[in-house]
């Protein structure tokens, strides 16, 4: 039986992939945002490879998460005492220099055998290995089907998924109501994640239609840093305290994710901010049985819902961004949904990425104040 199901499970996967080529050709076609500012190659000594060192300097950042992530490694594999006041990001080592050809490869596989389109990545062969899997396990073989989503889902029913929408719209509650919703301050307190990050202030700054500031602060122990990631309509900026850049712009094709974030703080504007919605197959997000949906947006962008079937609330989010080793994915993770005059909002939120997660619980919402403009815009030095 578990053969049959094998071969099942192998034939629908071919159809899935093929009815997806041409949606993943068109959203990937599109040219990429214009870098404004200097490019990695130009920021950064000994970016050589020519697929990276035209990216923008957030998109870079963000290419080298895609690949520690998907070779399960972290900074220092690479560059030497990364993680300490030692670390050397210029010298050349036998890893870089591996990882520029492998780049380079997986660049000319895709160009030559898949018209450019890009299906294969880093992770299609390692996996979170750093070498890569050659052989199935028999375990494997005859257990159950490998569950991880597709990033792009097959043109399916744009009708239902549609509905979907509808009935989130309605839940959390209604398009009339929603309307009305033009800004909102959430205060809460960061759990951080594995113990550790806590204990900070937590604050979601958000007006309609695209602005958004989501500020964590340790007033007791300030040796800490706080953290801000932000977009005012226009422009996007990220500062952090333990990033390599701790203070930087964001210019890249992620500007894009930074905008869809702050449009989907407003659950009205839902259904006007991607297009192309297709209706996945459903599954099974932390326990909760999921309807899931997905939409294109601008330059490559994708995004991903899953809606709890029983209360058709919003319980993911999954977007990712191209870059040209992956797609550069953000989770967030919504729960503990508690109503505000009338408007349902998620008062646990997990946010993941590919250099860290966090956790935050609301304490409370204040709806439609005035919000100054500068919460949402980079201090001018």
């Amino acid at each position: 039986m578990k053969l049959g199901l094998k071969t099942i499970f192998s034939v629908a996967g071919a159809l899935i992939l093929a009815s997806g080529l041409a949606d993943n050709a068109a959203a990937q076609g599109r040219q990429a945002a214009p870098a404004k500012g200097p490019t990695a190659g130009e920021f950064f000594k000994n970016v050589t490879t020519n697929s990276l060192k035209g990216l923008s300097v957030d998109d870079f950042l963000e290419a080298m998460g895609v690949i520690s992530a998907d070779l399960a490694y972290d900074c220092s594999n690479c560059h030497p005492g990364a993680g300490t006041n030692k670390v050397d990001f210029v010298v050349d080592t036998q890893l870089k220099r591996t990882a520029r050809k492998m780049i380079d490869m997986v660049g000319a596989l895709n160009a030559s055998s898949f018209s450019g389109v890009q299906l294969v990545t880093c992770y299609t062969c390692h996996r979170g290995s750093d070498a890569p899997v050659t052989t199935i396990g028999l375990d494997r073989l005859y257990g159950p089907p490998n569950e991880e989503q597709r990033d792009i889902l097959p043109m399916r029913d744009p009708a239902a998924a549609a509905k979907v929408l509808d009935k989130y719209i309605e839940a959390v509650g209604g398009a009339q109501r929603l309307a009305g919703l033009t800004s909102y301050i959430a205060t809460g307190t960061s759990v951080g994640y594995g113990g550790l990050g806590g204990g900070g202030s937590f604050q979601i700054f958000a007006k309609t239609p695209n602005q958004r500031a989501v500020v964590v602060e340790f007033k007791d122990s300030p040796e800490r840093g706080g953290s801000i990631r932000a977009f005012n309509g226009i422009e996007g900026w990220i500062k952090t305290p333990r990033g390599l850049l701790n203070d930087y712009d964001v210019t890249g094709n992620e500007l894009d994710g930074e905008r869809l974030d702050a449009q989907m703080a407003f659950p009205g504007q839902i259904k006007q901010v991607l297009n192309n919605w297709r209706l996945g197959y459903p599954d099974t997000v932390n326990g909760h049985s999921v309807n899931i949906v997905q939409g294109t947006g601008p330059r490559g962008l994708l995004a991903t819902l899953y809606f709890d079937k029983t209360t058709n609330l919003l319980t993911r989010v999954v977007r990712y961004v191209p870059s040209t080793v992956g797609r550069m994915p953000t989770q967030a993770d919504f729960d503990d949904y508690r109503d505000v005059n009338g408007i349902k909002f998620p008062f646990k939120y997990t946010y993941s990425w590919l250099d860290g997660k966090d956790s935050f619980q609301l304490t409370g919402v204040q709806i439609n104040v005035p919000i100054d403009a500068a919460r949402f815009s980079k201090p001018r030095k």
